[in-house]
C-alpha cells in the first residue's frame, strides 16, 4: 500500500477544505472565469497543503512526493478541476527545480513565499511556436553584466493574470537546443505594478474556466542574474524532471473521477423512465463497472509510478504512461456519465459536463497524448531516442 494513516490525514483535511472553502464557490468562479489565488492560496499555505513536499526551513512539511500525489488525489474532488490545476502549477510544476536547484537566496525570496500561499507562480515553458517541443522555444535571455534581458513570449499560462512570478525556460546561449536553456525566476509584478517589459493577455478555453490563462509578453525584461535557477545551460533537463512531478500529479487528480461514476449510479437510481430506475438496465451497470475498473488500474499505475519515483528510479516511462491514461481514461469517465444523465448531462452547470470540458485538457497540456506515446516508444526501443 503506497498511503499510511498519516497520507489519509492529509487527504481528509484536504478534502474538508475542499468541501468548505472551495465547491461553495466554484460556480460563482466559473462565470467569472477567474478564482481569487491570492485569498484561497493564502488559507492553504496556512494549513501547509502548498508546501507538501518542500523543505522544513522554507515552510514546508518536508514529506516525500507520496504524500503531494495523495494531496493532488484530494484536490480532485474539486467540482471545478481549473482550481485543482492552478494549485498543481504552485506545488508541482513552478516550483520542484527551484527547490531541487535554486540557491538559498533563490528559495528564501521566491519559493518560501509560494508555501506561505503569499505568492502566486505560475511555469513558463510553451510558446505559441513550441508547445510540446520543449527543444524548439524561442524565448532568449541575453547577459548584461550582472543581470539577464529577457524578450519573447509564453502561451498557455496558467495562473497568467495572477502571477507574481514566473519559473521561465528560455533560451540562454546558440549552443544545441538540449543545452542552451536556463530556467529563470521572472517576477511579473513588482511593487505591486506590472514589471516593466511584462505584457498579459488572457485566454479564454473550452473548459477549466476558473482558471486564469494568459500569453505573457517579455520585451526587454531585465531580471538579475541570480535569479536563474542552477547552471546555466541546465534548464532543459531541469524541465524534464520537473515534469514527471507535474505528470504525477495530474494523474493522481483525475483518480478523483470515481466520485463522478457514483454521483451519475446515485442519478440514475432516482430517474425513473419506463416504469422502473434507469441504473437497472444492465448495459449502464457493466459500464459504470467496466469504468470504475479501468479507474482502479489507473490509481494502481500512479501509485507504482510515484513509488519508484521516491525510491529514486527513472520514472519517464511510468509517469507518461500514467499521463496518458488519466487524460484518455478521464474524459472517457465524463463522457459516458453526461451520457447516461442525459438532457441534465448537458446543461451548462452539470458536474458531468463541467468535467467533460475540464478533463479534456488531459490530453493536450503538459504534454499531448501523441508526445506521451513517443516517449513511451522511445523508452521501450521502439524509436531512436535524440
Amino acid at each position: 500500500m503506497l498511503y499510511t494513516e498519516d497520507h489519509h490525514n492529509i487527504m481528509a483535511s484536504i478534502r474538508r477544505f475542499v468541501a468548505a472553502e472551495i465547491n461553495p464557490h466554484v460556480d460563482e468562479w466559473e462565470a467569472a472565469e477567474i478564482f481569487p489565488a491570492h485569498a484561497l492560496f493564502k488559507k492553504m499555505g496556512e494549513l501547509g497543503f502548498l508546501g507538501i513536499t518542500k523543505p522544513v526551513e522554507y515552510g514546508g512539511l518536508g514529506l516525500d512526493f507520496s504524500y503531494a500525489v495523495a494531496a493532488a488525489e484530494a484536490l480532485g474532488y474539486v467540482h471545478a478541476q481549473g482550481v485543482g490545476m492552478a494549485v498543481g502549477v504552485q506545488t508541482d510544476m513552478a516550483t520542484p527545480a527551484l527547490t531541487a536547484f535554486g540557491s538559498d537566496e533563490l528559495k528564501r525570496e521566491f519559493l518560501a513565499p509560494a508555501i506561505a500561499g503569499e505568492a502566486v507562480a505560475a511555469i513558463g515553458v510553451s510558446e505559441a511556436g513550441a508547445g510540446s517541443d520543449v527543444a524548439s522555444l524561442k524565448t532568449r535571455a541575453r547577459r548584461d553584466g550582472d543581470d539577464y534581458v529577457i524578450s519573447g513570449s509564453k502561451m498557455w499560462i496558467t495562473n497568467g493574470t495572477q502571477a507574481d512570478w514566473i519559473c521561465l525556460l528560455c533560451n540562454t546561449s546558440d549552443g544545441p537546443v538540449h543545452k542552451n536553456k536556463s530556467l529563470i525566476i521572472v517576477p511579473l509584478k513588482q511593487g505591486g505594478k506590472r514589471t516593466r517589459g511584462v505584457e498579459v493577455q488572457k485566454i479564454r478555453k473550452f473548459g477549466m474556466w476558473c482558471s486564469d490563462t494568459a500569453q505573457i509578453f517579455f520585451d526587454e525584461v531585465r531580471v538579475p542574474a541570480r535569479y536563474r535557477i542552477g547552471e546555466e545551460g541546465m534548464g532543459f533537463i531541469y524541465q524534464m524532471k520537473q515534469f514527471q512531478e507535474e505528470r504525477l500529479n495530474g494523474a493522481a487528480r483525475r483518480l478523483a473521477c470515481n466520485a463522478l461514476i457514483e454521483e451519475t449510479a446515485d442519478y440514475l437510481r432516482q430517474r425513473i423512465a419506463f416504469g422502473k430506475p434507469l441504473l437497472d438496465n444492465q448495459f449502464i451497470q457493466f459500464k459504470l463497472a467496466e469504468l470504475k475498473t479501468e479507474m482502479e488500474a489507473l490509481r494502481a499505475l500512479v501509485y507504482m509510478a510515484t513509488k519508484t519515483y521516491i525510491d529514486g528510479g527513472d520514472v519517464v516511462e511510468l509517469a507518461s504512461m500514467a499521463k496518458l491514461k488519466a487524460g484518455r481514461l478521464s474524459r472517457e469517465v465524463a463522457d459516458w456519465c453526461m451520457q447516461f444523465q442525459g438532457g441534465m448531462g448537458y446543461t451548462w452547470d452539470n458536474h458531468a459536463s463541467r468535467a467533460y470540458r475540464d478533463f479534456r485538457l488531459g490530453s493536450i497540456g503538459g504534454g499531448a497524448d501523441e508526445v506521451m506515446l513517443t516517449v513511451i516508444a522511445k523508452q521501450m526501443g521502439l524509436m531512436a531516442k535524440h
